[in-house]
């Protein structure tokens, strides 16, 4: 048995945890009865559909910017909204992990030979691939829109 010297007192642990464990299971009974009693527990309908979870982190959303920017004339504010856009667009479409997949198999598609197999071949490579360049052609329409031409001519 372990004991703890205190100035004033020698307290064995034996002691403090039986007070100690005594305390907290009381007060912690009360307030998990009071919390089940003043919040029922909420079941959601079985019609509704899950909703994709925005678990996208900031260093990711950042990089994703960053190299949307690059491919689209550098860095300034047009770009920032348009990528900005595209980003929020595809955390609609697809969980943080299923976006990394299918950036991953699309990049490395064409990696030749048996170490490219693991990117062209799998099912899942495809179905994800075939999703990513969806989202891509209505984030293009959406958030990159054509610029209207210029419609006064000098004669």
């Amino acid at each position: 048995m372990a004991s703890f010297f205190y100035p004033h007192r020698f307290i064995s642990t034996n002691s403090m945890l039986r007070t100690y464990s005594h305390r907290t299971l009381s007060a912690g009974t009360l307030m998990l009865l009071s919390a089940c009693a003043a919040h029922p527990p909420v079941i959601p309908p079985a019609t509704e559909t899950p909703q994709v979870t925005n678990d996208f982190p900031t260093q990711a959303r950042v990089e994703y910017v960053l190299q949307c920017m690059d491919q689209h004339g550098g860095q300034n504010f047009d770009n920032l909204y348009h990528c900005i856009c595209a980003i929020d667009k595809l955390a609609e479409k697809f969980h943080y992990q299923e976006l990394s997949e299918a950036q991953t198999f699309t990049y490395l598609y064409d990696t030749p030979g048996e170490r490219g197999a693991e990117f062209r071949d799998p099912p899942h490579a495809k179905i994800l691939r075939d999703k990513l360049k969806d989202a891509r052609k209505t984030i293009d329409s959406v958030c990159f829109p054509a610029l209207p031409k210029n419609s006064t001519s000098r004669k």
